[in-house]
C-alpha cells in the first residue's frame, strides 16, 4: 500500500487515534520535551506505534518544510471513498457537499477540509487540473480532517456537476455579484455548495451549471471573505437548517 508523510501535532495525533494500524512509524524531534510532545508520545506508545528520535533538520529534510512542529509520521493512505458514485450511494439522507472550483493555495484547501469536517459535509470535490492537490501542507492545516473527509478529484467538473443534478442535488454557487444570499436558500435537500478560486471565482461553465447563485452578505467594510471562511459560513447555515425540527 502506498505511504505518505504526515506532519504536525493535529494531523499525526488524529491519524493515530483514528487508524493507528495505518501508521508505520513516527519521527520526533528529540529536543522537544514539552507537555504536548509527551502527550503525543504517550498516545503513540499506547497504540503500539514505533517512535524514532531524530532532530529538527532531518524532519525538515523529510517533509521539505520547517513547519512540522517536531513530529512527522510515515503512514499508509487511508481507503476513504474516492469515487463519487460510491460515496453518494452510501449516504443516508440528503447529501451535503463542498465543491472547490480551482483552489490553488494548500492552506486554503486544508482550512476548507477542516470546516467541512466540522459542519459534517460528506465530501469535498475538486477538479484535478488548475487546483492544488492534497499535499502535506494541506493535510497539516486540515488538522486531521484530511483523514476523515473524502477529498474527491474529478477530471471534468462541469460533467460531475451535471451528474449531481441527476441525483437531485441542488447546485448552489457562491458569488458576490448577486443580491440573493445564502439565507434565502433551502439547504434541507441534497446540496452542493460551490466555491470559486481565490482570485477569479467560479469558472464560466461552473457558474452556468449552477441551479442558483447566492452571496454571503457582508455588513462591514471588507468586500469578501477568505474562501475557507465563506465555506464555513455556508456549510454551517446548511447544517443549521437541517438541525431545525420541522
Amino acid at each position: 500500500m502506498k505511504s505518505k508523510m504526515i506532519f504536525g501535532f493535529h494531523a499525526v495525533t488524529s491519524r493515530i487515534r483514528h487508524e493507528a494500524s495505518s501508521v508505520d512509524e513516527i519521527y520526533v524531534d528529540s529536543a522537544r520535551v514539552d507537555r504536548r510532545m509527551q502527550d503525543l508520545l504517550s498516545t503513540a506508545k499506547a497504540a503500539g506505534v514505533r517512535i524514532i528520535l531524530t532532530d529538527d533538520q532531518r524532519l525538515s529534510n523529510i517533509v521539505g518544510t520547517r513547519r512540522h512542529q517536531g513530529v512527522v509520521a510515515k503512514a499508509s493512505e487511508l481507503s476513504l471513498a474516492r469515487n463519487l458514485d460510491e460515496l453518494l450511494d452510501a449516504i443516508d439522507g440528503p447529501p451535503l457537499l463542498l465543491v472547490l472550483d480551482g483552489i490553488t493555495d494548500p492552506h486554503n484547501l486544508g482550512a476548507c477540509l477542516r470546516v467541512a469536517d466540522g459542519a459534517g459535509a460528506h465530501a469535498v470535490i475538486a477538479p484535478k487540473d488548475r487546483a492544488v492537490g492534497l499535499n502535506a501542507t494541506a493535510a497539516k492545516v486540515a488538522s486531521g480532517a484530511a483523514e476523515t473527509v473524502p477529498y474527491i478529484t474529478v477530471t471534468n467538473l462541469a460533467r460531475t456537476l451535471r451528474e449531481l443534478k441527476e441525483r437531485d442535488i441542488w447546485l448552489v454557487g457562491t458569488t458576490d455579484e448577486v443580491e440573493k444570499n445564502i439565507y434565502d436558500v433551502d439547504f434541507k435537500t441534497g446540496s452542493a455548495i460551490i466555491m470559486g478560486s481565490e482570485g477569479e471565482g467560479m469558472r464560466r461553465l461552473t457558474r452556468e451549471t449552477c441551479d442558483v447563485l447566492v452571496s454571503v452578505p457582508m455588513f462591514g467594510s471588507v468586500e469578501s471573505l477568505n474562501v475557507s471562511v465563506a465555506s464555513g459560513v455556508c456549510l454551517y447555515e446548511a447544517r443549521r437548517q437541517r438541525l431545525v425540527k420541522s
